[in-house]
């Protein structure tokens, strides 16, 4: 019995929780039943006159289908719009409808919805037999590919052949591509451009980017003809122009040939990698590819003028234009067209021989897998539409792929369930579903049901009497005359703008009597609560049933809910009750209740001003008392300082004792200035309260000694005599300089001077000499 139980409770779950989707209405602001239709996909609407009760607003008539039967709403009075879809074109399969083939169907389905809610339907794909099948074989004609083009040119027979067992409605076309004949691709030297292959190289065409050579044909003898006449080319770099080839071949529709009802294909060949957007830079080519067709005389004539294609653009033109896939490549590059190969729907890569003489197999495996993979999907989706695939593949296997059936095979018919949901409101949008790669498309349109469409029993009245005569019935609800307002048009707003009335009914500018009422006259007529008591209040904002609870009670059981707020019992308090009249827990070892710092809530300390629990004693971010009393220290220890004159009254926060010796009180000791320069010491330890200290002052202040005025002057005098002193023996010293300078220069001029000391021809010497008669010689 035991190991029965859990699966038990799973099969349960599975009928009653996880496989059934809870139908829920959630309301919002609810005027109408139009209102109520767009709240949600499960919200109906009861149009039963007399639905409400008093003080019960219109929209309670909105809820689920089960919740208003629940109220006394009869079925025939219940408006809830269902999904509605109607098959325009449902052709059946087959494998030839007048000259056209279908493998889906249906072709075209219209969907009425209803927002929210999902709508499924079957869609059955079946691939027929002998579908007509278009393949475009594109090489690469490097250098590198000699080897291969020779075995490509005898592969007519062979590809028919391996064709004509999927179809016999085969053609075969073929293109060629190398890089842009620009640097750094190719070598532009006009002499390399016309042969860009080796010297000794004597069959070798000039450089191209891409050339279309042979439309889509089922002759295989035209194929082998015109591949024949192909040579090899060449050009500098390793990767090649691969995309530029492929984009064209895919948007050149009428070039290439493509039939509209076949099945596409391009086979490429390379045995290197590829270009993409971006690299045309390196070559000044700035032009972003635009995924048009430039092809004249069968050449791509904008390869020089415009950059690779990026591989996002030529995913979407392969898809838009149902062009699968198959990358025939080397060894060496096939984890390169791998990783492209997951970015590019519906296509395969194969692995080419180094001389290509397997590709008829390679191509046939690869059209096998593509074709037998069933993909659905969407095309050009509206917004807030929503589109899940189920699909139901061979023999009612269920694929865990959403939208992929594997291994479908020629006349097996595999079914997806297809679930459409229209999240919004709209009208005449469509969109396309369709198998990648298949030309066969189902078309869905869809419109949605925003409104109500109200059926009345018996004859229309107007004006009804339910509204007072003054006004009409809409789906059970009053549709006022203009000049009436109010549930049953039972107000006459006369010659006031009715705007102006419903402002009077709404507080702070907001929600009409915050949503819990009707505006009448001006006034607000309060709706009743779930529990059935009613709002209250000028603009009914308050109620009695919404109060913080405390163990899932409201008011924690010890008090009544007024307007929001909990008014307690005696004994109680908090914001819920939830805490016991107390104050314990507060008390501090002086007997007063959080310090006189704070209030004592639920037997807990809520501080002020950045004090601390648990008993704000301290406070890390107040500012030092030290600092801030320091002026009542002054006038309290030594009668000074700015509240010398009111000491008593600025200061009577604070009792003061004066010391000689040593402090008494342990807090740590401050030092200040004072308003006369002197040091003073004190200590202040703060009582009970915020703004209530005791203080220690010391009588012996630190004064510094007032400065010697005759020193100062005295000194003042002597040095500006010594810079004077400096001054005079500094000039004198630089006249002297420039007196030894210049006496020195005529010293140096007087040894360079050619006349030498001789007599002066012009001085006469005394002619007549006088001997004094009284010198004897001595003394």
């Amino acid at each position: 019995m035991d190991r029965c139980m859990p699966l038990l409770i799973l099969l349960l779950m599975g009928r009653h929780g996880l496989c059934q989707q809870e139908e829920v209405c959630s309301k919002s602001l609810i005027n109408s039943c139009d209102d109520c239709i767009k709240s949600g996909p499960y919200c109906a609407w009861c149009q039963t006159l007399n639905f409400t009760k008093d003080g019960e607003q219109d929209a309670v008539r909105c809820n689920t289908r089960a919740e208003l039967v629940k109220r006394g709403c009869k079925e025939n009075e219940i408006i809830s719009p269902k999904n509605k879809r109607n098959i325009a074109k449902d052709d059946p399969l087959s494998a030839s409808q007048n000259g056209q083939v279908v493998q889906m169907r249906p072709q075209k389905i219209d969907l009425d919805l209803r927002p929210g809610l999902p709508v499924s339907f079957n869609v059955s794909f079946k691939a027929a037999e002998g579908h007509p099948v278009d393949l475009y074989y594109l090489m690469d004609l490097s250098y590198s590919m000699k080897d291969d083009l020779a075995n490509v040119q005898v592969l007519g027979t062979d590809l028919f052949a391996a064709l004509r067992k999927i179809t016999n409605h085969a053609r075969i076309g073929f293109g060629a591509f190398v890089d842009k004949t620009v640097l750094p691709y190719t070598n532009t030297n006009k002499k390399k451009l016309k042969k860009p292959c080796d010297e000794n190289d004597q069959q070798c065409q000039p450089a191209f980017g891409y050339r279309h050579v042979l439309s889509l044909t089922p002759n295989k003898n035209d194929f082998e003809a015109e591949v024949k006449k192909q040579f090899i080319s060449g050009n500098l770099d390793s990767p090649e122009g691969s995309l530029d080839a492929m984009m064209q071949a895919a948007v050149c529709e009428d070039k290439i040939g493509w039939n509209s009802n076949s099945t596409r294909l391009i086979v490429l060949t390379t045995d290197a990698g590829f270009h993409m957007a971006g690299d045309g830079k390196l070559a000044g080519i700035l032009e972003p590819n635009d995924e048009k067709c430039y092809m004249e005389n069968n050449l791509y004539v904008k390869s020089t003028e415009m950059d690779y294609p990026s591989v996002g653009q030529l995913a979407m033109q392969l898809e838009k234009n149902r062009i699968q896939t198959i990358f025939a490549v080397t060894q060496n590059v096939e984890s390169v067209y791998k990783e492209l190969s997951k970015m590019i729907p519906k296509s395969e890569v194969g692995v080419l021989s180094s001389d290509s003489k397997n590709v008829v197999q390679l191509i046939e495996r690869a059209y096998n897998a593509l074709s037998s993979k069933v993909t659905i999907t969407h095309d050009n989706l509206p917004e807030k539409v929503r589109v899940v695939y189920r699909p139901i593949c061979r023999n009612g296997e269920k694929s865990e792929k959403e939208g992929v059936c594997d291994q479908v095979h020629v006349g097996d018919e595999v079914i997806f369930e297809i679930t459409v949901t229209a999240d919004t409101c709209m009208e005449n949008k469509f969109f396309t579903i369709s198998p990648r790669g298949i030309k066969d498309t189902l078309t869905v349109t869809i419109n949605t049901t925003c409104k109500c469409q109200c059926d009345t029993a018996g004859p229309i009245i107007d004006p009804h009497p339910h509204c007072n005569m003054s006004g009409s019935i809409s789906c059970g609800i009053c549709s006022c005359k203009d000049g009436h307002v109010g549930q049953f048009c039972n107000c006459k707003i006369g010659n006031k703008q009715e705007h102006t009335l419903r402002a009077s009914c709404q507080k702070d500018n907001g929600t009409e009597c915050e949503g819990r009422g009707d505006c009448v006259c001006g006034r607000c007529e309060c709706h009743n609560t779930d529990s059935g008591s009613q709002y209250y209040g000028p603009y009914c904002e308050c109620d009695d049933d919404h109060c913080e609870k405390f163990q899932n009670q409201q008011c924690g059981g010890k008090g009544r809910c007024k307007c929001g707020k909990c008014e307690c019992n005696s004994g109680f308090e908090g914001s819920a009750c939830q805490c016991k009249t107390s104050d314990e827990a507060c008390r501090t070892v002086n007997n007063s209740v959080c310090n006189g710092r704070g209030i004592c809530k639920c037997n807990q300390c809520e501080c002020k001003g950045g004090y601390q629990r648990p008993h704000c004693l301290e406070c890390p971010g107040c500012t030092d008392p030290c600092q801030t009393k320091v002026n009542c220290i002054e006038c309290l220890g030594f009668e000074s300082g700015p509240f010398k004159k009111n000491c008593s009254e600025a200061c009577k926060t604070i009792s003061s004792t004066i010391v000689k010796e040593a402090f008494t009180l342990s807090p740590k000791e401050c030092k200040q200035k004072d308003s006369e320069g002197c040091w003073m010491t004190f200590k202040l330890v703060q009582l009970v309260g915020e703004d209530n200290y005791k203080a220690e002052i010391m009588i012996k202040r630190d004064c510094p000694k007032p400065p010697n005025v005759i020193a100062i002057i005295g000194g003042s005098i002597a040095a500006v005599a010594l810079i004077g002193i400096l001054l005079l023996m500094l000039i004198k010293l630089l006249l002297y300089m420039k007196d030894l300078k210049e006496f020195r220069k005529f010293e140096n001029e007087k040894k360079k001077s050619k006349w030498a000391e001789a007599d002066n021809p012009l001085f006469q010497t005394a002619t007549t000499t006088v001997a004094n008669p009284t010198f004897t010689g001595g003394e």
